[in-house]
């Protein structure tokens, strides 16, 4: 009888005294996600990470937006970043690596990623304002550090043009979902094996 490939979801909840955060994926899913932190502009960028990645996403944070909304984005990046390390188990035989050029009107961003269990980032992004509508710009850096650190993943991503800000945002969200899907997808090559000569990705 062949081997049952085990379910890669993962559930996280996580509590502080800033933020309230629960997350579900499912790496194998369709993309479907069920999305509010009570940022708008936010909950947009997650649903195009959540239906580009094809990783099914619920995600509900109840964070101090009195304050503003860095903890929110910040503790969210951290919740998924979680739930997807969780989901990806030892990793047994992913893909590993990808990387895409990703082409949205007139701008173009590249996203690398290793799946690696080593968290790192390199973020070559420049943004022309500090808002797009009332969202911090530099909240997008924040959200993918919070992400690579806490799922395990060496991230690169580098805007290479683009003028309108809102599609150098989106063209972040979108280039690291296709590379997620891509490194996350299982490897029939693989044969159940992690994909290191170290022999562990944890």
């Amino acid at each position: 009888m062949a081997d049952v490939m085990p379910s890669r979801t993962g559930q996280v909840s996580r509590k502080t005294n800033e933020t309230d955060v629960s997350v579900s994926v499912n790496i194998d899913g369709t993309g479907v996600s069920k999305i509010s932190t009570g940022v708008g502009f936010f909950d947009h960028m997650l649903e195009q990470l959540s239906r580009h990645s094809l990783i099914d996403m619920e995600i509900k944070t109840d964070g101090d937006l009195h304050v503003d909304d860095h903890h929110t984005v910040e503790d969210t990046g951290i919740a998924i970043g979680q739930a997807l390390a969780r989901a990806l188990g030892d990793r047994r035989g992913i893909t590993r690596y990808a990387s895409i050029d990703l082409a949205m009107d007139e701008t173009m961003t590249r996203a690398a990623v290793d799946v690696s269990g080593r968290p790192f980032l390199v973020w070559t992004v420049t943004f022309t304002s500090p808002k797009i509508g009332t969202f911090d710009t530099e909240l997008v850096r924040e959200f993918f550090q919070a992400l690579a650190q806490h799922a395990g993943i060496t991230l690169h991503v580098q805007n290479i043009y683009g003028a309108n800000n809102h599609h150098i945002a989106e063209t972040c969200f979108k280039s690291v979902a296709r590379v997620l899907r891509t490194a996350t997808e299982i490897d029939p090559r693989q044969a159940g094996r992690v994909p290191s000569t170290k022999g562990t990705l944890a």
